[in-house]
């Protein structure tokens, strides 16, 4: 009997702790932008919507984001520290030489602005290169 107690109030606290931060994902939002000469991409996700600018002073497009995308969305950002994302390495500079677009990942969390240091579109810091993959495919924006 302890056993299944023991079970059961473990079931229930994690799924507690796991919705207190899913309804702490209401209130962040997480800004993709690449640009480069020839080419503009700006990706707002936020409270289960996402916002799309695919060119400079181009109109944006709002769209939903399913249940099961927002929930590994949050999964996802949920697995790295905001704190932390000036920190990541970047693996590659080809932005440097205009052979990348130029990339950042901005995070509104808690009320406080987080952003990671610049990075080649298509390559992000291997920290946050689920998130940013996702974020990219809910788009359904070509890499």
């Amino acid at each position: 009997m302890k056993t299944i107690t023991f079970i059961f109030l473990s079931l229930f606290i994690a799924k507690g702790c796991s919705q207190q931060q899913k309804e702490e994902m209401k209130n962040t939002s997480i800004e993709y932008q690449a640009m480069s000469r020839g080419f503009y991409l700006n990706i707002l996700a936020k409270d289960k919507e996402l916002v799309v600018v695919k060119e400079r002073d181009g109109k944006p497009e709002l769209r939903k984001i399913s249940s099961s995308d927002w929930n590994e969305l949050s999964d996802l950002f949920l697995k790295i520290k905001p704190e932390d994302l000036s920190k990541f390495k970047v693996p590659s500079e080809n932005r440097f030489v205009d052979a990348a677009a130029i990339a950042n990942l901005r995070v509104i969390y808690e009320g406080k602005l987080y952003e990671s240091e610049s990075f080649d579109h298509g390559n992000p810091p291997k920290e946050i290169k689920d998130l940013v993959n996702k974020i990219i495919s809910i788009a359904k924006i070509e890499r």
